[in-house]
């Protein structure tokens, strides 16, 4: 189980020691700045609030030959939280140290596109585990149904898991925590958000308002750097079976029509890269340029954010060196990949029907329901909002974005989910809709941002009631005329070709 070295010596072979010499100075000056931090999660003060144990069983039993973590959210090495509680963990019981990919035949309306980056992220993951002495397993079904098993056959003593607010990885964990955690612990960490989910606030938020502060507040104690994951001190007893990349996607039941992004890498190297040309080029300007749709003022970083090859953390602290240059940049740029997106986790959390119309405040169920019937000038299939043929060629550019590029501005997110609101037969299957098309499409579907950014737009949750109308209700109304002065609509269509199709009556 240990290997040759004295374990102290072993402490200090983190991953910049066995890490490529290609590396950028930037990912060298991170690397820097955890083993500066500490010389492992052994020397570092770990705060215990961020995790949760799901089981009965609290303690790794004296069994135990290893510990593993089931990354599902957070599918990285480095500045992870819940790898970094799982190493302490293996470290203090003197156990060899695992991580696991639980392949599903399909999630929600996950398509090949999604399935190819992550499968590109852990490939990276895979290689990197191999040079810390971390055995790396890529196993196929559902982690509530295969892992108990596997867990018992290699006498693993703790299973350390992703927080999701999302009903199946609920259901998952929970399922998991049922069938195995009556012998060994079932710890769930939140590595995704900088202050835990159940930490920020104990219930459901009426809007960033309500939230900023409470996080704010606890952003001392939680916004702090990471230490570095270690060559694992104590070996496997048992090797993991090398993945065949080739053939990770087999079996998969997706949409296989939906392909990758070109140009888009996964992994956390290539994550890091798009960090370091944000902070380089595009966060100068983010705080005038972010809303204009015809600019490149974004931070690009939601495909790696989301499937958590690199932390929300590690971004905030990078940009917040440059708060004395770019003070409004990053004051911006903090509100959105913080408040807003831990609000986002908040409402999943708390609102188990986050992508219900039952789950809009009821001053917007009422107002939706009394408009329900309203004539509407223009209704569309699914399968015409699919492939851009509404007679806006300013929507149909930005379904266009979707399709090709995995994403879609922002502002342009709130105009496109509205006009589903308007443009078919009740606000239900608006709702759907927009759910369904972001998911399939966009690199961060699937996600408590994209549930909240079309239930915002659609339902008003984080929102107030507006100036009441037909169809929308009190659901704040957004129209082509409001875009046009907003930034250069041509230029937008131009680019992506959106065209103005007939609209033909049903």
């Amino acid at each position: 189980m240990s290997g040759n070295e004295p374990l102290t010596k072993k402490f200090k072979k983190t991953i910049s020691e066995v890490g490529t010499s290609k590396t950028s100075n930037f990912l060298n000056d991170v690397a820097a700045e955890r083993n500066k931090t500490a010389s492992s999660i052994m020397e570092f003060k770990f705060n215990k609030k961020r995790v949760r144990v799901l089981s009965e069983q609290k303690e790794v039993p004296e069994w135990a030959e290893g510990v593993i973590y089931w990354t599902f959210r957070d599918e990285r090495i480095h500045d992870n939280w819940a790898l970094l509680y799982a190493q302490k963990l293996a470290i203090k019981n003197k156990v060899s140290l695992h991580i696991t990919f639980c392949r599903l035949k399909q999630f929600l309306d996950c398509s090949l596109r999604h399935y190819k980056h992550i499968f590109q992220g852990l490939e990276e993951l895979e290689t990197e585990c191999k040079s810390l002495d971390i055995q790396f397993h890529f196993l196929i079904g559902c982690a509530a149904d295969i892992l108990p098993d596997f867990v018992k056959k290699h006498k693993l003593g703790a299973i350390i898991v992703d927080f999701m607010p999302v009903r199946e990885h609920i259901s998952w964990t929970k399922q998991l925590a049922d069938r195995i955690g009556s012998e060994v612990p079932v710890i769930q960490v939140d590595a995704h958000n900088i202050v835990p989910c159940w930490v920020a606030s104990d219930k459901q938020e009426y809007s960033a308002r309500t939230i900023r502060n409470k996080i704010n507040n606890k952003l001392p104690e939680f916004l702090t750097e990471f230490p570095p994951v270690i060559k694992h001190p104590f070996r496997s007893t048992f090797k993991a079976k090398p993945t065949n990349w080739d053939e990770a996607d087999k079996t998969l039941e997706v949409d296989r029509s939906v392909v990758s992004v070109p140009g888009l890498k996964a992994g956390f190297k290539a994550g890091m890269s798009e960090l370091e040309q944000f902070l380089k080029k595009r966060l100068p300007k983010y705080s005038t340029d972010r809303n204009n749709p015809v600019k490149d003022g974004l931070s690009k970083l939601s495909p790696w954010l989301h499937f958590g090859q690199i932390s929300a953390q590690r971004c905030i602290l990078e940009v917040s060196k440059l708060s004395k240059q770019y003070p409004d940049s990053v004051a911006a740029y903090r509100e959105e990949a913080i408040v807003r997106r831990e609000l986002s986790d908040n409402f999943c959390f708390y609102n188990p029907k986050y992508d219900k119309i039952e789950g809009a405040p009821n001053w917007a169920q009422t107002s939706l329901n009394e408009h329900r019937k309203d004539k509407r000038m223009f209704v569309y299939t699914r399968e015409e909002l699919e492939s851009s043929r509404t007679h806006d060629d300013l929507w149909n550019s930005a379904q266009i974005q979707l399709v090709k590029e995995g994403k879609m501005h922002g502002f342009l997110r709130m105009y496109w989910a509205k006009k589903i609101l308007e443009w078919t037969d009740t606000p239900d299957r608006a709702l759907a809709d927009a759910i369904y098309l972001n998911d399939k499409y966009s690199m961060d579907g699937r996600d408590p941002s994209g549930f909240v950014g079309c239930m915002w737009s659609i339902c008003g949750i984080h929102d107030q009631g507006w100036k009441e109308r037909e169809i929308f209700g009190k659901i704040r109304y957004m129209n082509y005329a409001g875009c046009k002065r907003k930034f250069d609509i041509n230029a937008f269509i131009a680019r992506y070709g959106g065209m103005v199709h007939k609209y033909t009556k049903k």
